[in-house]
This record gives C-alpha cells, structure tokens and sequence, in this order.
C-alpha cells in the first residue's frame, strides 16, 4: 500500500482519537516470518471500529495466516482516559466462537452487543504518546491471568504502534515463581499496516473522545 494512503493523523485531534486512528488498521509480519520462519510464525492482526457500541471500542482478532477465521485471540479494546492517561480497557467475549472471523464480516461485528463482554481485570494497558506513535504495556500487578499450555500465568505485554508500523512481545510467567513460561525469546514481532481502517471512525467519535 502506498505510504500516502496509510493513515495520517490530524493535528487537531487529541491523543485518544489519534490512538484510535492508529490501531484502526489490518497487520502482518509476513517479512518477518519468511525471513525467519523457526522463530517467528506468520500472523495477521486486526483492529476495526464497533461503531455501534461506546466511542473508542475497537474488535481485535489475531490468526495465523494458516488458519483464516480462526482466530486464537479476540477481544474487544476500548480505549480510555483517566488518571493514569491513557488506557484501554481488555474485554474477552462470551461464546466467542460467535464472532469468529467478525472483524473481516462487518454484518457479524455488528451482532455483537454490550452483554456480549466480559472485562478482564488486570489485563488493561496503559499507553503513552511517543513521536508519531504510542507505546502502551499491561497495567502493572501481574494480575492478567491467562490460561495457555495447560498452566496459569500472568501476562506480560507490551506493543508500539505508528503509522507504518506495529511491534509487539507477549509473555507468560509464573505467578508464584515468575518464571518465564512462554511467549517469545528472539524479540518482538514485527507487523507491518495492509489495510487502514480509520475511515470507518464516526465523526461523531472526535467529541465524545475529546
């Protein structure tokens, strides 16, 4: 996609709404994982706006490129401010084989209602703005429980995100000992923006989420 068609972020537009406009947007590391393929698999990252429920909630699916619409993570974000700055709230979704493939099927994402979710405590982020971009992390606690190769483990996550460009590592540890359980040990992936979705933001967003 040409650099000029990527999203660009209006000036006038507080922090949260630039957020917003940057996660909007379809992701990938195919380079990464064809240059690298014992380390890293090829995956695809989505992040559209629901546009039907509260301003700043955004759908996430992740998939390997393997198995399209069957995503191994989906969540509903939906990006905040309060005293620690900026934030976005994690929700998993109730039965949410549902809504499998929802962020490529705007007529299924827009089945998806408020009772639907389900927040997970802990597991929030809080985001700073750095540059043209954000970086943001899991709130700190060690309280973002998952359960993944047959044990519990706290999640360890952190993601930066421009226009361009998305970078992201996730690990699990121990909760008692803290050892490192699982989750990547060469580095961070590596996506880069296929698709903008900005364009799908209600105009209406910009003051609510002023």
């Amino acid at each position: 996609m040409p650099a000029a068609a990527l999203t660009k972020i209006r000036p006038m537009h507080r922090p949260l709404h630039q957020l917003i406009t940057l996660l909007s947007g379809s992701f990938s590391n195919q380079n990464q994982a064809f240059e690298n393929p014992p380390l890293y698999a090829h995956i695809h990252v989505a992040f559209r706006p629901l546009v039907h429920l509260a301003p700043g909630s955004l759908m996430l699916e992740q998939w390997y490129a393997f198995a399209p619409g069957e995503p191994y993570r989906i969540r509903v974000l939906r990006a905040t401010e309060d005293s620690r700055g900026l934030v976005i709230h994690n929700h998993a979704l109730h039965e949410e084989r549902r809504f499998w493939g929802a962020v490529n099927d705007p007529s299924l994402m827009a089945t998806i209602r408020e009772d639907d979710l389900r927040f997970l405590d802990g597991c929030s982020y809080v985001v700073r703005q750095e540059g043209d971009g954000f970086v943001g992390e899991v709130e700190p606690g060690c309280r973002c429980l998952v359960e993944r190769k047959g044990s519990t483990a706290y999640l360890v996550s952190h993601f930066e995100i421009s226009p361009q460009h998305m970078r992201t590592i996730d690990r699990g540890h121990d909760p008692t000992t803290h050892e490192h359980l699982w989750g990547s040990l060469a580095g961070p992936f590596e996506f880069e923006r296929h698709a903008d979705f900005a364009a799908e933001i209600p105009a209406d967003w910009a003051a609510a989420l002023a």
